[in-house]
């Protein structure tokens, strides 16, 4: 198991799909482990009832069917499905409001949604999903990417409520892109990181205050890391193979 896992997190996350079924049939007595455990790529599915889009996760899937955050109904229909109390209904439909509007100001577009229910311990889970495709026939405004996609996981679990509440969030950001241009060719990255965060938070401010404040502060430094890591090695790289030619002037012997 410790084995697949890291081959699951060396593996680009285009090929995770495959690389996971690939899996399952290695290692059929670990496929809960392994379904529970690795994240894939993000998909979406329209909500006929609203006519919005919303994404597919674990954490909105009961058999083969997924609810929705803005009809609160299954797709396809399912009897006897699970769903969350009103209150917490109530929360989830204002988060997802707030979290709309984050994506369209941090994101420039994209498709989010969000997802809560009660765990055993008094407490709730919230997801918060992001999906951005940034490519030149999606959502990317800038036109430079032939292929783009972010797929970013929030998983906040809320311990029971107290004046002072533990907030545990476990974030996921899977990256990748290609670009496909005369000057510059093709030339393809992606990736993933995975980051944990554990706070005391006051719960006078409330838990969407809390929560937000925490992805606000996690994605931050998932974009630092995806830069420095990814995009800082790779331009460091690029510019020894093909220094500019500024530089190659430079290193010419004068006659």
């Amino acid at each position: 198991m410790e084995a697949a896992m890291g081959l699951m997190r060396r593996m680009p996350p285009r090929h995770s799909e495959t690389t996971l079924s690939a899996l399952l049939s290695l290692l059929p007595g670990h496929a809960s482990d392994l379904l529970s455990q690795v994240d894939l790529p993000l998909q979406v599915l329209s909500d006929v009832d609203s006519g919005k889009k919303f994404i597919l996760c674990e954490y909105n899937r009961d058999a083969d069917s997924y609810r929705s955050p803005w009809s609160n109904k299954y797709h396809p229909p399912l009897e006897d499905a699970p769903y969350p109390s009103s209150k917490l209904r109530q929360m989830e439909i204002e988060a997802n409001d707030i979290f709309t509007v984050y994506c369209e100001q941090y994101y420039e577009g994209g498709i989010s949604s969000v997802y809560m229910w009660e765990d055993d311990n008094e407490g709730l889970v919230a997801c918060f999903l992001v999906k951005k495709d940034g490519s030149k026939t999606g959502q990317g405004r800038r036109g430079y990417l032939e292929e783009g996609t972010w797929d970013a996981i929030h998983v906040i679990e809320v311990g029971p409520e107290e004046e002072i509440t533990r907030y545990c969030l476990t974030s996921t950001v899977m990256l990748s892109l290609t670009t496909d241009d005369v000057s510059s060719g093709t030339f393809s990255l992606s990736g993933s990181i995975r980051r944990q965060m554990n706070m005391n938070l006051p719960v006078a401010d409330g838990h969407l205050s809390n929560m937000g404040k925490m992805i606000e502060e996690m994605e931050a430094k998932l974009r630092n890391s995806l830069d420095q890591v990814y995009f800082g090695k790779t331009r460091e790289m690029v510019c020894n193979l093909r220094p500019p030619n500024e530089v190659v002037q430079m290193r010419l012997p004068t006659s």
